[in-house]
């Protein structure tokens, strides 16, 4: 293949339908036997998060593995396959539970919020064992010509700290993913930041419920925005909250901007309305697919800049 770009798609979260109809609007063609999608010249490169909440779980998985697997799509991990690899994997220090509990109000809140994938693989334990496995081989990061790939935080420092867990594929090896499940651990925080993205303690004791009804007391904080430096201006979160924020300047943020040339390519924010850049170099192409928005695409030419007539919309 002559390869001349990649397109970046962002979370899925089980919508299948979303998927198919974007794929052929960018071009690719579903094969006859059994390895997905493909382009004359182009790749794929999805953002993780396939998983939970859509009706299509199953075909959303099995139709990027296979593309993955033929060499037609590279991917990174979601904070939700992490999470499924966690709740399908026992815990050495808690016996009859899991790295990701099972067990009491918080196991509850765990599968409610992983049933729908559950729904469709727990009844066929080869399959179920199959998917996580899947899920192990999807790398934190990727770096591929000029542009950079990772769920929700590039962050060169906790990539650094993570490498003894890493395969050099910088996936999570067995170790790992039971170190980065360890609360407080060096694995863990990094892990974290990756997958999720930075978050921070509110101040003044400060709690507000998010949009699944569950009360926080830290924020996710807009890394990519060079221009601010307090609560206020960088909290994702409703206006109405922010206001109440305070004005105080937040510490230690240059360690968390992204300072690089490269494009770089993150989802998990759950953004609405018309796509466009966080900044000058950080793109995000997650528009809330899985909460009735479309799935977004970006269409990266090797060694082109960045153009707004790039994204392409599963919208008819």
């Amino acid at each position: 293949m002559n390869l001349s770009g990649y397109d970046i798609i962002g979370d899925i979260h089980g919508n299948s339908v979303k998927l198919h109809k974007l794929l052929n609007k960018l071009g690719y063609t579903k094969s006859s036997n059994s390895s997905g999608y493909t382009h004359s010249e182009r790749k794929i490169i999805f953002l993780g998060d396939f998983i939970d909440r859509g009706p299509q779980q199953l075909d959303t998985v099995l139709t990027a593995k296979a593309m993955i697997e033929s060499g037609s799509a590279l991917a990174v991990m979601g904070n939700h396959e992490y999470n499924a690899i966690c709740y399908a994997t026992p815990n050495p220090r808690h016996p009859n539970d899991y790295l990701r509990t099972h067990l009491g109000n918080t196991g509850k809140k765990n599968y409610q919020q992983h049933a729908a994938f559950l729904n469709e693989v727990q009844y066929d334990p080869v399959l179920y064992d199959e998917v996580i496995s899947f899920f192990k081989t999807l790398p934190l990061w990727l770096e591929v010509d000029d542009i950079r790939v990772v769920h929700a935080c590039w962050n060169m420092q906790k990539q650094s700290q993570l490498k003894p867990y890493l395969t050099n594929d910088n996936c999570l090896t067995d170790a790992g993913i039971i170190e980065s499940a360890k609360e407080g651990s060096t694995a863990f925080e990094a892990t974290e930041l990756l997958l999720k993205g930075l978050e921070l303690p509110l101040p003044n004791g400060i709690i507000f419920q998010d949009a699944d009804g569950h009360e926080r007391q830290s924020v996710r904080v807009k890394w990519w925005d060079s221009t601010a430096n307090d609560y206020a201006s960088l909290a994702l979160l409703p206006e109405a909250i922010t206001q109440t924020l305070p004005r105080d300047t937040i510490p230690n943020l240059d360690a968390y901007r992204y300072n690089e040339d490269a494009l770089l390519f993150i989802g998990h924010y759950w953004l609405t309305g018309k796509p466009k850049p966080l900044s000058s170099n950080v793109i995000c192409v997650d528009y809330s697919a899985g909460k009735g928005g479309d799935l977004v695409a970006y269409r990266h030419n090797i060694g082109q800049p960045y153009s707004i007539n790039n994204f392409i919309t599963s919208a008819s």
